[in-house]
């Protein structure tokens, strides 16, 4: 049995007045997951344990089975993985380049800078800074690494948690009105002197700190259902997972991690690596970047092109298999950043009869996943029964 798990990233969202009180999900044009609804079982999990951040990092460890509240260490080491070799004892930051205007977080992305100009931003940055245990990295377009060889754990709030809101009281250390410690101190002047270095390379305006960790220890994934994985996505974060799973790690030529990604290319490669592994983790981060920018339209024709160009020709591809499909957090529109609750959530088995247990659902929306009934405690729960289900 083949297994596909295709997760639309912050996909998830609340009720828009303007669209009448539906979510983008339900507005959207999604006949390929509606057909799985209809042929599978549709419920809601919760992707995020209590006391853990809202972030694609647990949530993503959660829809593929693990225990986030066991194995989570941090967000920036589970990317730094695909891109640096970390000890024991070296401490890994995200560094996002942002935009920052009047002293006002103003995007997280620095208008969605190209991969080409973002790593002339880092080489910049690492030309200038790099030394005394400071080492910059790039990463995908706006997504680079700060990692501090010997260093220590500063608290850090992530830029999309704070757009267009002022940065002062959220620099490193700054967490719910604290007095920064040394360390936390030595972090800022190193941010500072980042700005000073991109203010002379441009578009970014500024560096940012954030998602903090050391390097986890996580099983692998063989080790845990007995399946062979490999891993399509773009951003370093899902590809770093899949490094530390286990999983082969698929380079996909076009899958950018942004809305321009490469749609139809994922589900080739999913294709073609499913010929020699059980499941394949397929993650598309449009939809979270949609809904960071604070766009309905983009976030619709996001998840559109997710089930046409990505679930209809898995569906069509596959003969004998299941799909499993979900989001790993609600991103709301209105907000702009991650959320905690319930996520939907459909699989089914392909070219084989619904479960008689199933409730019949017409569609796969938020409403429709709450009102069947079926909710999972944790993404562990839910991968052993889609495990079960479909073997």
């Amino acid at each position: 049995m083949k297994r596909v798990l295709l997760v639309p990233d912050g996909m998830a969202d609340e009720p828009l007045a303007e669209l009448g009180g539906r979510t983008p999900l339900a507005a959207a044009a999604t006949p390929a997951m509606d057909a799985l609804a209809r042929a599978g079982t549709v419920g809601r999990v919760r992707t995020v344990p209590a006391g853990l951040p809202p972030g694609s990092d647990v949530g993503n460890l959660s829809v593929l089975g693990y225990d986030a509240a066991t194995v989570y260490s941090g967000r920036s080491p589970l990317e730094a993985v695909n891109i640096v070799d970390l000890g024991p004892d070296d401490v890994s930051y995200r560094c996002n380049l942002v935009t920052v205007s009047g002293g006002v977080m103003k995007d997280n992305t620095a208008g969605h800078i190209g991969t080409d100009e973002a790593h002339r931003c880092f080489a910049a940055l690492s030309d200038a800074l790099d030394g005394e245990g400071f080492e910059f990295h790039a990463g995908v377009t706006y997504r680079g690494l700060l990692v501090w060889r010997g260093g220590a754990l500063v608290p850090c709030t992530p830029p999309h948690d704070i757009l267009d809101r002022p940065v002062a009281g959220h620099l490193p250390g700054e967490q719910a009105g604290q007095t920064a410690g040394p360390s936390a101190q030595r972090l800022t002047e190193l941010q500072r002197r980042a700005d000073e270095v991109l203010a002379g390379v441009r578009p970014a305006t500024n560096a940012w700190f954030w998602g903090e960790g050391r390097a986890p220890r996580l099983p692998r994934f063989a080790d845990l259902y007995g399946l062979r994985g490999a891993v399509v996505g773009a951003v370093d974060l899902v590809r770093g997972i899949g490094r530390y799973a286990g999983f082969d790690v698929v380079d996909v030529p076009g899958a950018t991690g942004d809305l321009d990604t490469d749609y139809g290319a994922k589900a080739r490669a999913a294709l073609e690596a499913l010929r020699d592994h059980d499941l394949v983790w397929v993650h598309v981060e449009a939809p979270d970047e949609a809904a960071h920018m604070g766009s309905l339209a983009e976030k619709i024709r996001a998840i559109e092109r997710v089930d046409r160009d990505v679930l209809a020709p898995l569906v069509d591809g596959l003969s004998d298999g299941a799909i499993l499909v979900l989001p790993d957090h609600l991103t709301p529109l209105r907000t702009r950043t991650h959320a905690d609750g319930p996520v939907p959530f459909v699989f089914a088995r392909l070219g084989g009869r619904p479960p008689a247990s199933a409730p019949r659902t017409p569609a796969f929306t938020e409403l429709d996943a709450e009102h069947s009934g079926v909710f999972f405690q944790d993404g562990p729960a839910l991968m052993r029964m889609f495990l079960a289900a479909t073997g």
